[in-house]
């Protein structure tokens, strides 16, 4: 594992993810990413499908490189057919470094007079559902570490998209609004003439905040609204902007109060989480008072660990060793004989680190140690 270029290539990932974090437009988010796969990732041919509302359909939405056009040949392809369909029907993804040689390939002719070799395809799945395809083609062979960093991107550009068609679907008028708010009227103008019970508090200098932010913002001034808002104050901070209300609700038991948050805050906690963001929902005083707080992350805040002498670091000094040597590209018997202690010693403080950092595997590990300044 070249260890030092997934690192590079995984902090390259971090500031494409930057780039579409709060981007409501699908297309502009499928564009952004094929975009940087051929100027930072050396790929010559990228594209991205997405589902059809049927789910029958797949519909090119963006193709950078060799071609840009997205009403050709492949502008629509079934679930089913093709490589890419079947990539979306399977929910698997496909690699090929030989790509001439494959018996799926319409044009091998063009393949080897465009000099491709690598080809990846990536089905952009989340949950139960596919909401699209990637694919990626490279003249030289796609090394594993890039097949890592591909599969990284992809996660994020699900998460984009998902949360984009979300807030498209649930209420269409508000990203107008949202937009208008970014680019017009101040927020706060804009939350006040939404409040009929009370006048919202503003504290803090007002800056210009992303479409996707303000659409939270707006949604979530809504629905406190419908509640009679005895109280709202709208706060920018240095590193985020905060939403806080307070509402008057009838007598809940917990099982009720639970359901009653999830039907009206779960597009916005669901948002919120992919924008840098926290919500709380949490009843005060009684059960007929809720208090509502939504917290957003400022656009390319850097989140970076920013530890003083008062606080307590994130990872311990033996932890950070064997990160250490686990970005340098050490196995568990060769960490173990540096520090002089036993594998499973070291398989104990990788767990522990895994778990703190929130990474499933050791690349994610690496990822997540780049991205927070641990490395």
């Amino acid at each position: 594992m070249n260890t030092a270029q997934l690192i590079f290539d995984l902090q390259k990932v971090n500031a494409v993810i930057q780039r579409i974090s709060g981007c409501l437009d699908t297309t502009a988010i499928a564009t952004t990413i094929t975009e940087a796969l051929i100027q930072e990732f050396q790929c010559v041919f990228a594209r991205i499908w997405l589902t059809e509302p049927d789910g029958q359909m797949l519909k090119l939405v963006s193709s950078s490189g060799l071609h840009t056009r997205t009403d050709g040949d492949f502008a629509l392809v079934p679930v089913g057919a093709y490589k890419v369909g079947k990539i979306a029907a399977t929910r698997m993804p496909f690699l090929s470094n030989n790509l001439a040689s494959e018996r799926w390939v319409k044009d091998r002719d063009w393949a080897i007079a465009n000099g491709i070799r690598g080809f990846a395809g990536y089905p952009l799945a989340r949950q139960d559902k596919v909401i699209g395809v990637l694919a990626a083609f490279g003249t030289k062979s796609f090394v594993p570490e890039f097949l890592e960093v591909l599969q990284v991107l992809c996660m994020a550009v699900t998460i984009a998209v998902d949360a984009a068609q979300q807030a498209q679907r649930s209420t269409p008028s508000l990203n107008s609004s949202a937009a208008n708010a970014v680019d017009n009227a101040p927020l706060s103008d804009v939350l006040s003439g939404i409040l009929t019970a009370t006048n919202l508090s503003l504290i803090g200098t007002e800056r210009p905040l992303t479409t996707g932010l303000a659409y939270l913002l707006l949604r979530t001034t809504e629905i406190l609204n419908q509640f009679q808002c005895g109280y709202c104050r709208l706060t920018y901070g240095d590193r985020a902007v905060t939403l806080e209300g307070i509402i008057s609700l009838p007598e809940l038991d917990e099982s009720q109060f639970k359901q009653w948050r999830r039907s009206q805050f779960g597009e916005v906690e669901f948002l919120g989480k992919h924008l840098d963001g926290e919500l709380t929902v949490q009843m005060v005083s009684s059960q007929q008072m809720t208090q509502v707080t939504l917290t957003l992350s400022y656009p390319n805040n850097d989140l970076r660990l920013n530890l003083n002498a008062n606080e307590k670091p994130l990872l311990s000094e033996r932890e950070r060793q064997v990160l250490t040597l686990l970005t340098d590209g050490l196995r568990d018997k060769a960490i173990a004989q540096q520090l002089f202690i036993s594998e499973s010693t070291v398989k104990f403080h990788l767990n522990s680190i895994m778990g703190k950092l929130k990474a499933k595997n050791r690349y994610q590990t690496i990822y997540q140690a780049a991205i927070q300044g641990l490395i």
